[in-house]
């Protein structure tokens, strides 16, 4: 692997839930949960979490999945 990283991208969760996913000029797929995109990284070459390029999660972290705001309680 070239030791430039590309940029990691998840996008806001959509309708059904699924958040595109871009890595550098590639886009994956939709994920629809953390492993998803851990299934991503892993096909593009990164295995564990020490190696993963950074990643911008747009419209929520890791634990949003659903294309609904979070209620306040």
């Amino acid at each position: 692997m070239d030791e430039e990283q590309p940029h990691v991208v998840v996008n806001p969760p959509g309708e059904d839930g699924g958040r595109t996913v871009r890595i550098g000029d590639d886009i994956p797929g939709r994920a629809f949960s953390l492993g998803d995109v851990i299934e991503f990284l892993r096909r593009a070459g990164w295995m564990d979490e020490e190696s993963w390029p950074p990643i911008d999660w747009r419209g929520g972290g890791p634990e949003v999945w659903s294309a609904e705001p979070p209620t306040s309680s």
